[in-house]
């Protein structure tokens, strides 16, 4: 591929195009929660086992995020965007052919493990083309196909369920995925960044992972990850099914519901990765995480009637996704270019140990309180609320410039301007167990990076 041209055409289109992957990728994850009761019906499946479902795509994930790290380092984004893409495709076509539950098993795991390789390609993507200065705005626009999953993905994939079986919108999600891989390989150029000439083996890996654990800010991030993957499936999993119990609700229910929460995630994503370029990445990750904790612990108390139930799910969407946005875009700036495809795998698979974790005990704890969702919601909220302390103690700062002008931060000093490094941000001059024992082993924010 040749050297990618900036301009606001083709920015655009690799936008839409990585918009396009998340979209696909995201609502296959999330389909799962709302069509549970039509799984456990078609399949003959105790509700309590449904779980298992998110436990096998999550630790699939896990494990092929960290095998892809090193090679996406080694080999570029664009081919790993190509390849898990194209393995997306398969694995969700794949789902049409199930007949049994182990069968289902199987092939949300084998989907796990190409989502392995595919989760953190796109904001990765992000950090190595967009300038530090628009990836907040970058990385909201991509991780609002999260978003639109909800808005349109899930709620098609409700009514594709109860029209034709759970297997259907697995199926059209296959096809929107062979399109995304099209796209990919047709209009997405491989960025100009340093990748790393690191010979691939599981001695080369564990070493690569072992220093990034040792850099500031990278445990916090790691920790963090889990905390999230844990909390969400606590708060959404069997909040349709609960739904369900409770109030009598219906599919085209729960579907609106989902657009009404994706309607909140688009409208907040973009506009919080933005004020996040302004005033730092940090403020906004602690003050949504403690914020949504209260929405989350509001969410059993507000379920006399539906309606209410909406509008605390719009404001939780919202808070999630402007946590994600800025979240995401402070990732790209914690390692150089070569490292980080290894900092997204790592990240993403500790999020999935925790998304593993969080989706079986939600269906333990909703079945053993018979079956009730303020346990789930307590855990979730608790989640939220550890989380948000574990940011503000201990991840780095994105510190405005003195002069107040918008958008610039200290990250875009000069070469020859001092810059203060994130073990000097985040731990505030001091060893920590989750910072490292030395400021030296952390990265330092200066104009010496190539594309950082």
């Amino acid at each position: 591929m040749t050297a990618p041209t900036h301009d606001d055409a083709s920015d655009s289109l690799i936008l839409f195009v990585l918009w396009l992957v998340v979209f696909s990728f995201a609502s296959q994850v999330m389909i799962v929660a709302p069509i549970l009761t039509r799984i456990a019906e078609q399949l003959s499946v105790t509700t309590g086992l449904l779980g298992t479902l998110i436990t096998a795509y999550a630790f699939a994930v896990g494990i092929f995020a960290l095998v892809a790290g090193p090679i996406s380092d080694r080999v570029g984004r664009r081919r790993i965007l190509l390849a898990g893409s194209a393995m997306m495709t398969v694995a969700l076509a794949a789902h049409g052919f199930v007949e049994s539950f182990a069968m289902l098993f199987g092939v949300r795991a084998f989907a796990g493990a190409a989502g392995g390789i595919l989760n953190g390609a796109a904001i990765a993507y992000v950090g190595d083309y967009f300038p530090r200065e628009r990836r907040g705005w970058a990385s909201g626009w991509v991780m609002s196909g999260l978003a639109a999953g909800q808005i349109a993905g899930i709620p098609l994939g409700i009514v594709l369920a109860d029209a034709f079986g759970f297997r259907a919108p697995f199926v059209a999600f296959a096809i929107v995925m062979g399109v995304a891989t099209v796209l990919v390989w047709r209009f997405v150029p491989q960025p100009e960044t340093r990748r790393t000439d690191a010979p691939l083996g599981v001695r080369t890996a564990i070493e690569a992972y072992t220093d990034l654990l040792r850099r500031p800010g990278v445990g916090a991030a790691s920790l963090m990850f889990a905390l999230v993957f844990l909390s969400f499936p606590l708060y959404i999993a069997y909040l349709p099914l609960w739904l369900e119990t409770t109030l009598g609700v219906t599919g085209g229910s729960i579907a609106l519901l989902f657009f009404v929460g994706g309607v909140g995630n688009v409208l907040a994503g973009p506009e919080a990765g933005r004020l996040s370029d302004s005033v730092g990445r940090k403020p906004v990750i602690v003050g949504a995480s403690l914020a949504v904790a209260l929405v989350i612990l509001a969410t059993p108390f507000v379920a006399a009637g539906l309606w209410p139930v909406y509008v605390v799910f719009f404001v939780a969407m919202a808070l999630f996704a402007s946590r994600g946005s800025s979240f995401q875009a402070l990732l790209t700036e914690l390692v150089p270019g070569d490292r980080r495809g290894s900092l997204m795998s790592l990240t993403a698979a500790t999020g999935q140990i925790g998304f593993a974790i969080g989706g079986a005990l939600a269906g333990v704890v909703f079945t053993a309180f018979g079956p009730g969702y303020l346990a789930n919601a307590v855990l979730a909220a608790a989640g939220c609320l550890v989380l948000g302390v574990v940011a503000w103690r201990y991840l780095p700062e994105t510190v405005v410039e003195p002069t107040g002008r918008a958008g610039v931060t200290n990250e875009r000093r000069s070469a020859a301007t001092p810059s203060r490094s994130f073990t000097e941000i985040a731990c505030h001059q001091s060893s920590d167990a989750l910072c490292g024992p030395h400021q030296e082993a952390g990265h330092m924010a200066t104009g010496h990076d190539e594309n950082p």
